[in-house]
């Protein structure tokens, strides 16, 4: 049988392709590694930071939020008086009006009685000179 040199194994072979791949993941490992390792810490601070950023930020606009509910809670309460102020001084004044017109009903009212009366006295003094005067005629004749 004739050995076969393609399925042979050489060991000095085998040997140097070992070294040269540790040579190669040593190199890699100086070169590639430590800066791509630097890189990954860099970005995480990076996105620590971010995230630690927004959360003040949206604890800050959770503070202004509540500020601002608190604002609009006053805001709605002093508009309330308002209103009932604003309701209760009209009230006051359409009583005013009205107890003014009803004064100026009442004296119509009298001044249209006292005329009335007068009216009454003036016809009345009318009719009581018609009938002298008819009565002087008659005791006349």
């Amino acid at each position: 049988m004739q050995p076969l040199d393609i399925i042979s194994v050489n060991i000095w072979q085998i040997a140097i392709s070992l070294c040269n791949l540790v040579i190669l993941f040593l190199i890699m490992k100086k070169f590639l590694f430590k800066p791509v390792k630097e890189m990954i810490a860099k970005r995480e601070q990076a996105v620590e930071a971010e995230l630690e950023e927004a959360r003040k930020e949206k604890e800050l606009a959770m503070e202004e939020k509540a500020h601002w509910d608190e604002k609009m809670e006053n805001a709605k309460i002093e508009a309330d008086g308002i209103i009932k102020n604003a309701v209760s001084k009209a009230d006051k004044r359409s009583s005013v009006i009205i107890g003014t017109a009803k004064e100026r009903a009442d004296e119509i009212i009298s001044q249209a009685k006292h005329e009335a009366e007068l009216q009454q006295k003036a016809a009345e003094e009318g009719i009581r000179k018609e009938i002298i005067d008819l009565s002087s005629v008659l005791t006349g004749k």
